[in-house]
């Protein structure tokens, strides 16, 4: 006579030594998979979205190295509802510039720019600041010369509302 042997579920402790192989399986699986799908997806990222379809990459302009500064007289700009900025300014000029830049055009848009304005305004930090960073652009933009920048920053060493 036989005896019958009895298998149990799988989960359970006759099907234990059965289903063993299949997760270890698996996970070693994922381990190989996981990283090849990663390289595989980066890959294809870097070609899409950085350029790497061979094309040259436009030149970018050379930043321009700084030179002499050029200190400014200060000026009183008439603000709204009689009040007044005192302001004076330092122009960065750049290295290749022989001759330090005329100031008196970046005190003129100064006047343009910030006569008339509301002295609460240029009184908070944020509102300062971005009276400055616009100068600044305005600045110079207006010193640019056959597409080279003569006058690279502007620094306000006194800006001092009434």
């Amino acid at each position: 006579m036989s005896t019958p042997t009895v298998t149990g579920a799988p989960g359970t402790a006759g099907g234990a030594a059965a289903g063993e192989g299949g997760p270890a399986k698996k996970s070693k699986k994922m381990l190989v998979v996981l990283p090849l799908v990663l390289v595989a997806v980066a890959a294809a990222w870097f070609f899409l979205f950085r350029g790497g379809s061979g094309e040259a990459e436009p030149e970018t302009k050379a930043e321009p190295k700084p030179g002499a500064v050029v200190t400014l007289e200060s000026v009183n700009i008439n603000l709204a509802d009689g009040h007044y900025l005192k302001l004076k300014m330092a122009l960065l000029a750049s290295a290749d510039v022989k001759e330090g830049p005329d100031g008196s055009k970046a005190q003129g848009i100064a006047g343009d720019q910030l006569t008339g304005a509301d002295m609460a305004e240029l009184q908070t930090a944020k509102g300062r600041r971005h009276a400055q960073e616009k100068l600044t652009h305005a600045i110079v933009k207006a010193y640019e010369e056959e597409e080279k920048e003569t006058v690279i920053d502007v620094f306000y060493p006194e800006f001092v509302s009434q």
